[in-house]
């Protein structure tokens, strides 16, 4: 049977599914898995709201399982699904794992279950375009539900900037420009959280802002050795790069490393910084209570030359979204998908945006409390998501995960100086050739 009929079956057996109810007699318990990335205590938030969900759905109980980090989440179930012993019924995992699972029909189309709600277009309506991109296949299957997404912000010392009589940066000229001037013998003028194994989300803001994001709608091509590629690859390496070595030294060699940024920055080790907007709740805490308290401000990445209108503005969605396991019941995955509407409802999206400073995903959010109020008074939870007018589809792909792992090695290897700079071109080619591998037989 071919690939895209099963699915049509599966999804004709969802439709099925969707319209059984969990009877009210019969206990139904479904294990969630949640990754953590950016410190908000999410364990204790994601206990509060499944407390909330039983007094609504008195027959589901939430297991809340931590799981690490997003890809200590995956590696966790796939895991599972390989020994054959699932235990996981729904989670979060990055929006980009979608054709990773898909491809293996371990996660459940979610478009018939969509397709019973009371309106389902206002609920597809109601969640911003930007998430969907990475929720959907290339036929527009919806996979996943948006929830804990995110855009890369610039986050910077407000104060400094102003005594200093910086502009806040709208291209990477202005960006260099600024962090040369904030840079001192003990303090870095701008940290890029690229160190590690794990660079490309990062890395897509300046591909993009170049002008040519990594992948565009097709899931079997990916533009990784382009002219903008390495042009904003070089960018970001000079970044950390000694002067003597034809660098910038505003930064870290190789970079900061991704959890670390933010106390970094908040304890005045760096003057401006790239990180999650997820982050923002815990940063404006910790710059107010730092023992040299300061504004903070954010801003949209300015990754790339000036364009038009004067900015390089550019960045990728990113973060995670809610997923539903073919190899539960259907009384289970009928449990899964209650709490997934939950999770994705406009109150609660408030409530995380709020908690957290991820971006509700739902636009009718925005309009309740606690987020709306907490934007009057912080303008900065709105930058993020007034910057999806800049954002690119985060990187997704057929072989997903093995291609990210090919960019990853590539990328680390000339950003912590492994290999001379001038050798990136190659580098990018290599690279490039072992993903059209992989992806041929897709085409």
């Amino acid at each position: 049977m071919q690939k895209w009929t099963r699915i049509a079956v599966l999804s004709l057996a969802v439709l099925l599914l969707a319209a059984l109810t969990v009877s009210a007699q019969e206990e139904v318990t479904i294990d969630f898995y949640f990754p953590e990335a950016s410190a908000n205590n999410a364990q204790a938030i994601f206990e509060g709201y499944a407390e909330q969900f039983k007094e609504t759905h008195p027959n589901i109980n939430i297991n809340v399982v931590y799981g690490g980090s997003y890809t200590q989440v995956r590696d966790t179930i796939q895991t599972e699904i390989s020994s054959g012993s699932v235990t996981v019924d729904v989670a979060v995992m990055l929006a980009t794992d979608l054709y990773s699972f898909a491809d293996e029909e371990t996660v459940l189309p979610l478009t018939s279950f969509i397709d019973q709600l009371d309106d389902p277009q206002a609920y597809i309506d109601d969640t911003f375009a930007a998430f969907w991109e990475n929720g959907m296949d290339e036929d527009g299957t919806i996979y996943s539900i948006p929830f804990q997404r995110s855009t890369p912000i610039l986050y910077y010392n407000a104060d400094l900037l102003a005594a200093e009589g910086i502009e806040v940066p709208t291209n990477n000229e202005e960006l260099l420009a600024a962090a040369e001037q904030l840079t001192t013998d003990d303090r870095w003028g701008l940290l890029v959280p690229v160190a590690g194994n794990f660079p490309i989300w990062i890395y897509q803001s300046f591909a993009a802002a170049y002008g040519q994001p990594i992948v565009e709608d097709s899931p079997v091509e990916v533009y990784f050795n382009t002219p903008e590629s390495l042009a904003g690859l070089e960018y970001m390496t000079k970044l950390g790069m000694p002067e003597d070595q034809g660098g910038y030294a505003v930064g870290p060699m190789g970079g900061s490393v991704w959890g670390d940024t933010p106390t970094a920055f908040t304890s005045g080790q760096a003057a401006m910084a790239y990180h999650t907007t997820g982050s923002l709740t815990r940063i404006l805490a910790d710059a107010a209570a730092a023992e040299n308290p300061f504004e903070v401000g954010v801003a949209y990445l300015p990754s790339g030359p000036a364009g038009e209108e004067g900015t390089g503005y550019g960045a990728p969605t990113g973060g995670g979204d809610i997923y539903i396991f073919s190899t539960s019941t259907p009384e289970e995955q009928q449990a899964a998908w209650e709490w997934a509407q939950f999770l994705s409802s406009p109150e609660i999206q408030s409530d995380w945006g709020a908690q957290t400073g991820y971006i509700a995903t739902r636009i009718s959010a925005w309009d309740i409390d606690p987020l709306k109020s907490l934007v009057e008074e912080y303008p900065q939870y709105a930058v993020a998501r007034d910057q999806l007018a800049y954002a690119v589809k985060e990187f997704d792909a057929y072989r997903s995960i093995d291609i990210q792992n090919i960019i990853n090695t590539a990328l680390s290897t000339v950003i912590s100086g492994a290999v001379p700079l001038e050798d990136a071109p190659s580098v990018l080619e290599d690279a490039q050739n072992q993903i059209d591998s992989l992806l041929a037989e897709y085409r």
